[in-house]
């Protein structure tokens, strides 16, 4: 019987993820925090690992940063099987008199997504400073419907990011910013990890807001003793299963919605480097997440 388990275990600490109902991702933005390597090392450690759904930070600087265009990007993601998903977006969206280039930046975003087939678009709210500015949150979420508006013209869907640091941060600004914004043109795509930084209960969020979920980041963490409010700490940020945040709860979410879509475990720290971090991902989405859902 041993035997029997131990070679059960072993088999499941070999299978990679299992991209069906979900596509397991990652983001760029990790390799920032590294000596730059090029653009075809993080699709490899993508292939290898069996996260293959990829968020693009810094665009359209991306481009630039590892020397690749837009035709020879599509061409090696292709070759192994991965998939660009959405960028991060992060506008002035709490500035009215921005609000012209906001949405033509959102539609350049689009367009180089489309490319990839992708057809969603993730959103950032603004940095936190800027909310203190009268009307700064009801402006913002009009700016935020107007990206949606423009994004469905295009096919795809566009959904809020929450973020520490940012104008939505805490539990009451999540459902504020989703109460004024319209459902059928601005969606939700949460950091769990952020959500459980600002005192969220993640699983309970996840649930209130289903109906909206377009994509989400599975990001683990843990909230450090000497933490400094509205700030991000990215030494918060774990492996997944080495945090506080309760996936198979928010798994358990995903499948009372049969939700189809990405989930980015962006991690912002790899203590011993992207490769490991993302195998020891990999197990924990194996051994603990695909028996709730896939």
């Amino acid at each position: 019987m041993l035997a029997v388990m131990a070679a059960s275990m072993a088999r499941a600490a070999g299978r990679l993820p299992v991209n069906k109902n979900i596509e397991w991702g990652l983001g760029s933005n990790l390799w920032n925090y590294f000596p730059r390597v090029p653009f075809t090392d993080i699709l490899d450690v993508m292939k290898d690992t069996g996260f293959t759904a990829l968020r693009v930070t810094q665009f359209p600087q991306i481009l630039q940063t590892y020397n690749i265009t837009t035709a020879q990007m599509a061409q090696e993601v292709s070759k192994r099987g991965c998939h660009i998903v959405t960028i991060s977006f992060s506008p002035p969206s709490h500035d009215a008199a921005r609000r012209a280039e906001v949405i033509t930046n959102a539609k350049t975003a689009m367009t180089f997504l489309k490319e990839f087939g992708a057809s969603r678009l993730v959103v950032f709210s603004p940095n936190r400073t800027n909310g203190a500015t009268p009307g700064a949150f009801k402006t913002m979420c009009e700016c935020f419907n107007e990206i949606g508006m423009a994004a469905g013209e295009m096919g795809f869907r566009a959904g809020l990011h929450n973020h520490m640091g940012q104008i939505v941060q805490t539990p009451e600004e999540v459902d504020r910013c989703m109460a004024m914004t319209d459902p059928k043109l601005f969606h939700f795509s949460p950091d769990t990890a952020h959500l459980y930084l600002a005192g969220c209960d993640v699983v309970a969020t996840l649930d209130k807001h289903k109906s909206r979920l377009m994509m989400a980041d599975y990001k683990d963490a843990k909230k450090l003793a000497n933490a400094k409010p509205d700030t991000f700490d990215r030494e918060s940020i774990f492996d997944l299963g080495d945090g506080e945040v309760d996936f198979p709860g928010c798994h358990r979410v995903l499948k009372s919605i049969a939700f189809k879509g990405p989930l980015i475990v962006d991690l912002d720290i790899a203590r011993q480097g992207p490769r490991a971090s993302y195998e020891r991902c990999g197990e924990y989405v194996v051994n603990k997440l695909e028996s709730v859902y896939v």
